[in-house]
């Protein structure tokens, strides 16, 4: 269950889609082609977060590749509420009303929900795909509605697809039993610009106020940062869509414990309305934050910078992570619960890296970095990668998701 709750985004925020638009809720097809008529496969996305979009784009483009016809449709946005159990609600809400335009637009042969939100109020049984269920985000009074309701619709979903393993086995046990689940990692990889590196002149670079932050860099600075050609410079650089979740405070401490004099901390991903709503006051120095970035612009951030740096006090799946590994960081984090994808890579790869105790880890990282961590790094992402999840949604998801079409049409 990803959802943005009570201000915050409580979803598993992919880092490289950091700038990306919110969601609307129209349908979604081929580019240049019509998405309105009988489709293969429907996604209903949720799309309360640039990870979940960013997700659900992947496994459209996945699908159509394996030869399948697809339409997409989000969750219109609803306003910001004060609890993540009526945040839910209206997500589940906005979601059960793509699903039933969508229905009546595509006649869709099967039918995937993105996240356990947008199956909650489902107008017809599907696939339910899952970063994590809210048996294990949702705990207490946050998921007092979500979680039974949960536990009937995983129940009787005819596949579960979760982002991992992890994420499975948070589930409810009622959710796990028989042969109804296929582990659909989302895919990484490096990021390779297609194009020139273009002018961001107008790049959006913020401030709380004078006294929380330092100085914004000029728009040239900023460009000159992102568009150069790589090279670690950077000392170390963070991901805080919902910065309390992601554990800013906490990395800020360790950096200001830790960074040398000419050394910075890169924070994309937050505005500054969102730091002051945390309550989180930036040094005065050693510090950029660079607010929300377009994809392309944080990806070229992230080939510069040495660390990557996070102390999340729960992780849904590590996406921003695995994509930091992807290009070139070396990954410090703290032990997160969670199903942690990019937990066991890291510890895997560096166990010292891996620790409550961040500010010598820091040290660590940028004083004596391990020579072959990302060769170790480029390997252990080989199950990551877009052609391995071509191969599973060619090979298992869309036989299994027409097999349940056709299996319906007999029932009916």
């Amino acid at each position: 269950m990803s959802t943005t709750g009570a201000g915050s985004q409580h979803g598993a925020a992919v880092s490289g889609t950091a700038g990306v638009e919110p969601a609307d809720d129209r349908a979604q097809g081929t580019p240049g082609t019509r998405t309105s008529g009988a489709v293969d496969v429907l996604i209903v996305s949720l799309g309360s977060t640039a990870g979940l979009r960013a997700a659900d784009d992947e496994l459209a483009d996945s699908l159509r590749r394996a030869g399948a016809r697809v339409a997409l449709v989000r969750a219109a946005p609803p306003r910001r509420l004060r609890t993540l159990a009526l945040t839910d609600l209206a997500w589940a809400l906005a979601a059960r009303r793509a699903a039933q335009r969508g229905l009546a637009e595509h006649a869709p042969r099967a039918l995937i929900y993105s996240s356990t939100t947008a199956a909650l109020l489902w107008p017809a049984p599907g696939a339910i795909r899952f970063d994590a269920p809210s048996a294990g985000n949702r705990p207490g009074r946050h998921g007092l509605w979500q979680r039974p309701l949960e536990r009937r619709r995983l129940a009787r979903t005819p596949l579960l697809l979760p982002w991992s393993e992890g994420a499975l086995l948070e589930a409810p046990a009622a959710a796990r039993h028989g042969d109804r689940a296929l582990v659909l990692p989302v895919p990484v990889e490096p990021y390779r610009p297609a194009a020139p590196p273009r002018d961001i002149a107008a790049a959006s670079v913020h401030a709380v106020s004078a006294r929380d932050i330092p100085a914004a860099p000029t728009p040239t600075a900023l460009a000159r940062d992102i568009t150069a050609a790589p090279a670690r410079d950077i000392a170390a650089i963070t991901y805080a869509a919902n910065p309390l979740k992601k554990g800013l405070d906490r990395v800020l401490i360790a950096w200001t414990r830790a960074r040398r004099a000419d050394e910075q901390l890169y924070i994309a991903g937050a505005s500054p309305a969102e730091l002051a709503r945390a309550g989180i006051v930036l040094p005065s120095t050693g510090v950029t934050l660079t607010g929300p970035l377009a994809p392309a612009d944080y990806r070229s951030l992230l080939r510069r910078a040495r660390v990557f740096v996070c102390a999340p006090r729960r992780e849904d799946y590590g996406l921003a992570q695995l994509e930091a590994l992807a290009d070139g960081c070396l990954l410090l984090t703290t032990p997160a619960p969670g199903p942690y994808a990019a937990l066991p890579l890291a510890r895997a790869l560096d166990p010292s890296l891996v620790t409550d105790d961040l500010a010598p880890a820091l040290r660590l990282a940028l004083d004596e970095p391990a020579a072959d961590y990302h060769a170790r790094a480029t390997r252990a992402l080989s199950t990551f990668t877009r052609a391995c999840t071509d191969r599973l949604v060619a090979g298992e998801l869309l036989p299994r998701l027409l097999s349940l079409s056709h299996a319906h049409a007999r029932a009916t």
